[in-house]
């Protein structure tokens, strides 16, 4: 038995979908039946579709916790072949934030809940309980791998798996189209519930919202996204204990017109982060 098989089969049997990725990182490919995906493909994990191919086959969907496929003669070569092994984070609950570098892990430490961790060659992954939409390039070095994607085993990692929070969920939702926005505001909502604020020191806040600044300055392409990511992800962390003030705001705003948007929209984007949360 390869290395690889024997940690897959360890895996599986804690829970978590595997399947062996080859050199570069990257799945196996299609056997010839099911090449290009004429046989129909597997769309997820839950309805795999028509395709009941016996190999190693469409990348994540492939990843299955059965000792016996895991064992079986189809994936014998795969295994034999794998530089390393990988599982479905959204078949196992599971969401991971991928930190590229350590800009992003610096980002990370100052926004997101403490959660386990586990190194990688570059940075790091979070991984969180709880599943959601996998997203690319939700701002620089950080990807989000939950449900139809796949991620790089690189052992169990440190510390205790929190609840996903709603910071992360905010980094993939998209901005709404003009027609289908909150009607404007005339002024900027600032709808704090009024409970314990659970930030130990102004200072936290108050690098949270320079970051943000930050994030918003540093935008090249797609302003209109980033600004209203931004505002999702400062919301959702401050949005409910009401210690954001018009001057926390008024930073954003401006930061955000510095960049080329108009007052009209910003206001236009927070009432719409508001909305998106539920506040």
């Amino acid at each position: 038995m390869s290395e690889h098989l024997g940690t897959a089969l360890r895996l599986a049997s804690d829970g978590l979908p595997v399947l062996p990725l080859r050199r570069g990182k990257v799945p196996f490919g299609n056997c010839p039946a099911c090449a290009k995906n004429v046989c129909g493909g597997r769309p997820n994990m839950k309805t795999p579709g028509p395709c009941t191919c016996p190999h190693p086959c469409h990348a994540w969907a492939a990843a299955t916790t059965d000792p016996h496929t895991l064992n079986s003669p189809q994936w014998a070569t795969a295994w034999r072949t794998a530089a390393a092994v990988a599982y479905h984070p959204g078949g196992a609950g599971v969401t991971v934030v991928d930190l590229d570098n350590a800009v992003a892990i610096a980002w990370a430490r100052a926004t997101l809940p403490v959660t386990r961790t586990v190194a990688t060659t570059r940075g790091e992954h979070w991984i969180y309980q709880g599943v959601m939409q996998s997203v690319n390039a939700v701002r620089p070095g950080v990807d989000i791998k939950s449900l139809m994607a796949y991620v790089r085993w690189l052992g169990p990692g440190t510390g205790t798996t929190a609840v996903l929070p709603a910071v992360v969920r905010a980094l993939a939702v998209k901005e709404p189209s003009p027609a289908h926005r909150a009607p404007q505001a005339v002024t900027v909502p600032l709808r704090g519930q009024g409970g314990a604020c659970p930030h130990r020191t102004p200072a936290y806040l108050d690098r949270g919202i320079a970051m943000a600044e930050q994030r918003i300055t540093d935008a090249s392409s797609a302003v209109h996204a980033t600004v209203y990511r931004t505002f999702l992800a400062v919301l959702s962390t401050h949005g409910q204990c009401g210690c954001l003030t018009e001057a926390h705001t008024s930073r954003l705003f401006t930061a955000a017109q510095a960049k080329g948007e108009t007052a009209r929209h910003c206001t236009d984007a927070w009432t719409n982060a508001y909305t998106a949360l539920g506040l």
